[in-house]
């Protein structure tokens, strides 16, 4: 199996997120810090680790071991944009680099090797690079095949041709859930049962056969399963992508700007993949080339594990465009706007085996026909002209739904399967204005109600004045202090929940009106409504 590996030189700069965002934010790497995804570690520099933040640990805990920890949020686009010097660097001394993810680069290892005389001498070579042009620290592998390579490189270490297998075979079956995706999509369930059926290396992993974990574990197990024998992800392919198939963009005006890229990425990754579709394949391996005003010609290709989407092609191009308009330390920017802006499928695969489950399937088409409109409309109107609600965590209604703008990447900020104690219970307002409503809440003689230092009501609930309208009270519950942030407020906080009578609403409760108030500014506001 290995015999079908191609041997890669990989260069791998540790801890990349964190080192963009202190890069970003010109803090010193001796600073403890780590980036956030999710509400759990991505990254996290040296001290931090050193007083025990680990990645994918949570937020509260990373802090609680380390209460001084610099907190930086994950942001991809930053990523590619600070990375970028580092591929040019790479690439003046080896052509043909594939950016695997934004702190990961792959390039042919035969070529290099014969150039410098040995694999080793071109691995010593790309370190000395990569230092003297932006100053950054990284580690280069050399193996058989991309997981191979790339374990390599975090272990800095040149693996003997044919010997993969047995470099891969003592590492833990952990190994296979790699966040730059090259054993395949995410594998912690995976993870997690081989350790509970006795398999802890990836030597016991490689030693099953191959049709059985297929029957057993399915499509994505095996991915990892050839990983984990050395081989490549998927086998070779001889098949050449066509260029009938490479999509170009004329920009007119020059694109200097990465908004206006972001629009650019999205049509242009929607009629390249549009074209795939038509003869049946996904791109795997994907070519992003731009020339400016002034024929500066601008080249890079990206690796992808799965097969690319769109949205997914899109984000690389956007990164790409960021990269090259705004990058820095090191990299050489255009000295003009991109006027002319190609993708080409480098690499593809049959795209029959990307099924759809039967929803998807059914309704494919309508949601790529919407997906279009919305972009024109962004592209006419502006990215905050098309949102979409991404379901948050945290104690407020109001931070419970955010709105991004569509086409951005749709994952919380902070887990909203954390338990957020003090958060209102079920269910979740049907209305939540953009800005609360002042109200006032009464009790039986007309007089406002507020709360005491224990956070009680002053007096029972009757009525509740809100837009100029008095309406009765039927039932209520609450209050429900709020201590979130407490050390910055100088009041009392606490939400309440009251069903208004009505006259029309039946012993069911059908037809009733319910309103979430929080006392808040030495007041009430209403900030939802149940309905």
């Amino acid at each position: 199996m290995n015999t079908h590996a191609v041997r890669r030189i990989v260069v791998w700069c540790p801890d990349w997120p964190v080192v963009a965002a202190m890069t970003a934010a010109e803090l010193s790497y001796s600073t403890p810090a780590a980036v956030f995804d999710a509400n759990r570690v991505v990254a996290c520099t040296g001290p931090a680790r050193s007083a025990g933040v680990r990645r994918g640990m949570r937020r509260r805990e990373s802090q609680g071991r380390c209460p001084e920890l610099v907190v930086c949020q994950h942001d991809p686009d930053r990523d590619a944009r600070l990375f970028e010097p580092v591929a040019a660097a790479v690439e003046d001394l080896v052509p043909g680099v594939e950016v695997v993810r934004p702190g990961l680069v792959a390039v042919p290892a035969r070529g290099p090797a014969r150039y410098f005389g040995s694999e080793s001498a071109a691995a010593e070579r790309l370190l000395d690079q990569v230092a003297a042009r932006t100053g950054q620290e990284c580690q280069v592998g050399v193996a058989d095949g991309m997981f191979a390579a790339i374990l390599a490189a975090r272990r800095g270490t040149v693996v003997a041709p044919g010997g993969s297998r047995e470099f891969l075979a003592p590492l833990g079956v952990a190994e296979v859930d790699q966040p730059d995706g090259s054993a395949g999509s995410d594998h912690r369930d995976l993870v997690d049962l081989l350790r509970r059926l006795g398999i802890r290396t990836l030597g016991a992993f490689a030693a099953l056969p191959s049709s059985e974990v297929a029957t057993r574990f399915g499509a994505e197990a095996l991915t990892a399963h050839r990983a984990a024998c050395g081989a490549e992800q998927r086998p070779p392919s001889r098949r050449r992508p066509s260029p009938d198939l490479a999509v170009t963009e004329k920009l007119d005006p020059p694109l200097d700007r990465v908004d206006a890229a972001a629009f650019v990425a999205k049509g242009i990754a929607e009629r390249l993949h549009h074209a795939l579709g038509a003869v049946g394949w996904a791109c795997t391996r994907l070519g992003i080339s731009a020339r400016t005003e002034n024929d500066e010609e601008l080249h890079r290709v990206w690796r992808c594990a799965e097969p690319l989407t769109p949205t997914g092609t899109a984000d690389r191009v956007r990164w790409q465009l960021d990269g090259w308009l705004h990058g820095r330390r090191g990299a050489e920017r255009p000295t003009a706007g991109v006027v002319e802006l190609s993708l080409f499928p480098d690499e593809v695969v049959d795209a029959g085996g990307l099924q759809l489950d039967l929803m998807r399937s059914a309704t494919g088409d309508a949601d790529a026909r919407a997906s279009r409109a919305f972009v024109r409309v962004q592209g006419m109107l502006g990215p905050d002209a098309v949102l979409t609600g991404v379901l948050d965590g945290g104690r407020d209604v109001r931070d419970r739904v955010r709105l991004v703008p569509w086409g951005d990447e749709r994952s919380p900020s902070r887990d909203p399967d954390l338990p957020w104690p003090g958060r209102v219970p079920a269910p979740s307002p049907s209305l939540v204005p953009e800005e609360p409503w002042p109200a006032d809440v009464l009790d039986g003689e007309g007089c406002s109600i507020g709360l005491t230092d224990r956070g009680r009501l002053t007096a029972l609930p009757c009525r509740v004045t809100s837009a100029g309208r008095t309406r009765a009270v039927s039932r209520w519950a609450g209050p429900w202090p709020l201590a979130e942030r407490w050390w910055e407020r100088d009041r009392t906080t606490a939400r309440l929940q009251v069903v208004l009578a009505e006259e029309d609403a039946d012993e069911s409760g059908e037809g009733e009106t319910a309103l979430l108030v929080v006392f808040e500014r030495e007041r009430w506001w209403v900030q939802g409504v149940y309905r």
